[in-house]
């Protein structure tokens, strides 16, 4: 077979539409990779209380670096379908990212990347990315379960917006996506009937800028899974976002996009957790649109740990809490 064509050398910048609605605006911010050689990019981060980067930012910045080192052999463009990536090292928001490509391969109609994101030159995060050519095949689809509308339900921001906290403030004013919980959510209190799934609707929280490509759509959808992946190990064992000691951190990430998607309308999260054991737990979730349609599928297993958890003997459900005080202890979900 000949050899493909290396992509063209691209500008300066990744070109990703902007918009001046916050905080949509400094998400797309941090999406817009400066190129410093042909597989070599770097890139910023999102502000967080904790200064450790958001997992969900570190792997929509990597595939994106990723895709920029496509060819383009006069096909039609390689579309991302697949992920799979370990977080090695909590990064550092006030730290500059480095994104190296490496090419691994280039076939007629796949291409793998494998990108490395560093920081002081060492990886934080190792993914392997996987782009294909749009072609015809046989077709079968999981089947949307039954869920309310989420016009009827409440908005996490609704709750953010009336908790006196420093998290729960800068979460609402921070947050670029809108999530509403089918069930009780998890954030201040565990489920008062423990189970190992949950169902959630999410979108983006202000209008998507016009020029949106579906790469884009898809990293941003990648952006915004990572923070309600772990949930349902939460809600299994009776435990919240605010449970006293706990220690919550992504360990790996698979990926993998079936359709067309647009992050802009509601999306509908199917999600479960199989198994916990030795302080991890495993997380899936099947992503639908408003049509019906499963756009994604999510695989994600996290450190999931409290104190008790070192004790001996039977393991007690947390105990319910009223809503936080300013001086009360309150995590933001999912940050590495």
């Amino acid at each position: 077979m000949p050899e493909l064509p290396v992509a063209p050398d691209a500008a300066a910048v990744l070109d990703v539409p902007e918009t001046d609605v916050e905080p949509l605006a400094t998400v797309l911010r941090t999406l817009r990779l400066t190129r410093l050689g042909p597989d070599e990019f770097t890139g910023t981060s999102v502000p967080q209380l904790t200064g450790r980067i958001y997992g969900g930012q570190v792997l929509a910045q990597s595939v994106l670096a990723a895709a920029a080192t496509l060819p383009e052999d006069g096909d039609g463009p390689r579309q991302l379908h697949s992920v799979h990536g370990y977080f090695l090292r909590p990064g550092k928001v006030e730290l500059p990212i480095t994104f190296a490509v490496e090419r691994l391969h280039d076939g007629r109609s796949f291409s793998t990347r494998r990108t490395h994101a560093l920081q002081q030159g060492k990886p934080i995060l190792s993914l392997i990315s996987s782009y294909q050519e749009d072609q015809p095949g046989r077709e079968h689809a999981a089947t949307a379960p039954p869920a309310a509308d989420p016009e009827s339900l409440r908005s996490a921001l609704t709750l953010f917006s009336e908790v006196d906290h420093p998290v729960a403030k800068f979460m609402s004013s921070t947050a670029a996506f809108d999530i509403r919980h089918v069930e009780q959510d998890v954030y201040l209190r565990g489920a008062a009937r423990p189970t190992d799934s949950q169902m959630l609707w999410m979108r983006a929280r202000s209008p998507l800028p016009a020029g949106l490509t579906q790469l884009q759509h898809r990293a941003l959808l990648a952006y915004a899974c990572d923070q309600v992946l772990l949930e349902p190990v939460l809600r299994r064992h009776g435990l919240s976002w605010r449970t006293e000691g706990l220690s919550v951190a992504s360990l790996d990430h698979g990926m993998w996009w079936h359709r067309p998607l647009d992050v802009g309308q509601w999306l509908l999260y199917v999600q479960e957790s199989p198994s916990a054991q030795g302080g991890r737990g495993l997380g899936i979730a099947k992503i639908f649109d408003t049509a019906g349609a499963h756009v994604a599928t999510v695989a994600q297993e996290g450190m999931v740990r409290v104190p008790a958890d070192a004790e001996p003997g039977p393991r007690t459900e947390e105990r319910e809490v009223p809503v936080p005080g300013p001086d009360e202890e309150w995590r933001r979900p999912s940050l590495r």
